[in-house]
């Protein structure tokens, strides 16, 4: 409990790094000499809420007051070219985001989105994971680095039933017919001539097409 209460001042330095693209030292009017837009006005609702932008958006002074796992406040003020407002519907520049302690990694996995693999095994045992590189979503502030790995579970499909396979399985196992449809040519072919390995192996398949050990041959999930 010591630990989670100890206040930290290097997470907020990566924070300030990864919720602004400039540091809270740089002069605004840099950017008001300039005649051309810059390219983070694209990423920037206009006149929506302040605290809703995304962190591209704004500059924000880094709160060395945080504590991990407590709400934390931020004080922020919008970058050049943004327009925004309050509650009240009032043009403002200076505002605060409110947000939890903690980093983006640790984020519920609906506040960020990752990657997707079709070259991993879904059916296996034990569970295949593969490396997917995650994005936190616009409008959530978290510390540390908004784009960062993730070891997740397989979990794409090719478009293949469980319900079909199975109830292949039961009707037509031993022509090996489940075994075709998920695409096992050669386990199909030995059921085939085999007349389903004389009834059990068209038991087995039943079993572990039930349970679902036995699924499609690209490795991906039933639906």
């Amino acid at each position: 409990a010591g630990s989670l209460a100890t206040k930290h001042s290097q997470p907020q330095s990566t924070f300030a790094k990864s919720l602004t693209s400039t540091s809270t030292n740089t002069p605004y009017f840099k950017a008001a000499e300039s005649t051309e837009i810059p390219s983070y006005v694209t990423k920037c609702p206009s006149n929506g809420l302040c605290s809703r932008l995304p962190p591209d958006c704004m500059t924000c002074n880094t709160n060395y007051s945080c504590i991990y796992g407590k709400p934390a406040t931020f004080d922020c003020k919008v970058k050049p070219h943004v327009h925004c407002v309050d509650q009240n519907n009032h043009e403002q520049e200076n505002f605060t985001v409110n947000m939890m302690c903690q980093f983006c990694w640790q984020l519920p996995t609906t506040d960020y989105v990752c990657t997707n693999s079709t070259s991993c095994m879904t059916v296996s045992c034990p569970r295949q994971r593969y490396n997917a590189t995650c994005t936190v979503r616009d409008h959530i502030h978290c510390l540390g680095n908004r784009v960062f790995p993730k070891m997740l579970y397989c979990n794409w499909t090719g478009g293949y039933k469980w319900s079909t396979a199975l109830a292949l399985s039961i009707t037509l196992g031993g022509f090996g017919a489940d075994r075709f449809y998920l695409g096992q040519w050669r386990e199909g072919l030995g059921k085939l001539f085999s007349f389903g390995g004389l009834g059990i192996w068209t038991l087995i398949d039943v079993l572990l097409i039930g349970v679902g050990y036995v699924g499609p041959a690209d490795g991906s999930l039933y639906i």
